[in-house]
């Protein structure tokens, strides 16, 4: 398996609250995290590197090659469960990091399956068969927008509250986290923050990815999104077999 991944602070933050973790835990599979932190610059910050090492320590510890699927289920959505805790605990316990929470997308390729997990705007698509599909649903005010027919899809790309999540880990008590498996055969997985989401298509993600070696797919979509004025910051991985 092969994963890529860049980070950038983008053309207009002061720091970058962007995270992201890859590492193999087998022959056979990989775990790949991004998250977007939210709560002010240094808490932003802590939010979204506290989530990355305590999902991603939770895995490690766990995870096991012949694990049956709703044990790979129960794993992921108890490591998100544990860095909602931790960085609860963490605001409640500093003032500087009240209010801090962060989004995530989880994914865990094992072998021909992939299942991710997500909490937030960041986004997971799949690209197969010259075709792209974002197998995630933002949990944001927009979204539900959309879903209820106040918006297009395209109105929404420019709305001022776009930016405004529902769900973050780090927030309340418990998190509810979405989940899903899919098969990935010869697929291609492309998790990324809203800072690209928001200016970088998914036409012009799959076009990118058709004409661009996979190592250099994270720096051109980040360059794309940057020259397209995203002002956040951009955080890009791609996995493939």
């Amino acid at each position: 398996m092969h994963f890529f991944s860049a980070t950038d602070i983008g053309t207009s933050r002061q720091t970058n609250q962007d995270a992201y973790f890859n590492a193999v835990l087998s022959p056979n599979a990989v775990l790949c995290i991004v998250c977007d932190g939210m709560g002010g610059a240094n808490a932003g910050n802590i939010a979204s590197q506290t989530a990355v090492n305590i999902i991603s320590d939770y895995i490690k510890r766990s995870f096991m090659p012949d694990m049956k699927p709703n044990s790979v289920k129960n794993m992921i959505l108890s490591a998100v469960d544990s860095a909602n805790t931790e960085i609860l605990h963490l605001a409640n316990n500093n003032p500087n990091y009240e209010g801090m929470g962060t989004t995530a997308v989880v994914a865990l390729v094992v072998s021909d399956k992939a299942y991710i997990a997500h909490v937030g705007d960041s986004r997971a698509y799949l690209i197969n068969d010259n075709t792209i599909t974002q197998i995630t649903n933002d949990h944001s005010m927009i979204q539900s927008l959309i879903e209820n027919g106040h918006l297009t899809p395209e109105e929404a790309r420019f709305h001022p509250k776009r930016n405004i999540i529902t769900r973050a880990i780090g927030i309340k008590d418990t998190i509810s986290t979405d989940f899903i498996d899919i098969d990935l055969n010869e697929g291609i997985l492309f998790l990324c923050t809203d800072g690209v989401s928001n200016v970088v298509t998914p036409e012009n993600i799959l076009e990118f990815v058709n004409n661009t070696q996979l190592s250099g797919v994270p720096e051109e979509v980040i360059k794309f999104a940057n020259n397209s004025n995203s002002g956040d910051n951009v955080t890009v991985t791609v996995v493939s077999k």
